[in-house]
């Protein structure tokens, strides 16, 4: 596997044959932190992880329960707990994964108009280690879509009650200086 660099792929769904890289580059990160309990923190080939791509901040694999044909983890390297944890000088980072999780849905020629990407909001996480579901939709049951609920918001707030945060509401969400939860933020 090429460190750094997008990957392009045949199909979402087989596994992530290689056909490109485009050679772009985010910002360097931090070391990996290592805690010792977090499975995402040792996410590698070895222990059953289909890693699709990774540079020095990120790393990309398959879900292993996927709600759609196109369903990825986008974790950040360094430790964070959850999007929950998360505060105004995040967004950077965040805005980092929204553009990463684009283009590897692009270069899946997922239209644009089928993608999702989102967050669970604790305690309705499977791991406690950030990680941006990447969706390439339909969601593959009604059981499935309703695992990622879409809560617009109201009356001056981004998301409505919900479990799930889009990443454009989680943006915004952490650039007013809130920070996200399941109920209406």
């Amino acid at each position: 596997m090429v460190s750094g660099t997008v990957q392009s792929f045949l199909k979402c769904s087989t596994g992530g044959i290689l056909l490109s890289d485009t050679g772009d580059h985010l910002l360097n990160s931090d070391a990996e932190d290592g805690h010792e309990h977090c499975i995402f923190c040792h996410a590698t080939a070895d222990r059953g992880f289909r890693i699709i791509w990774e540079d020095d901040i990120y790393k990309v694999f398959y879900d292993h329960r996927p709600a759609t044909a196109c369903h990825l983890q986008l974790i950040p390297k360094r430790h964070i707990d959850s999007v929950k944890f998360m505060n105004k000088d995040d967004v950077t980072m965040v805005k980092e994964m929204e553009i990463l999780g684009h283009r590897i849905l692009d270069d899946m020629n997922v239209p644009r108009t089928l993608h999702r990407l989102g967050f669970h909001i604790p305690p309705f996480t499977s791991v406690t280690h950030l990680h941006l579901h990447v969706q390439g939709l339909p969601y593959r049951s009604w059981p499935d879509k309703v695992k990622f609920p879409v809560a617009r918001g109201r009356g001056g707030f981004e998301k409505g009650l919900s479990w799930f945060v889009e990443i454009d509401q989680a943006i915004r969400i952490l650039e007013k200086g809130s920070y996200v939860g399941v109920l209406p933020c």
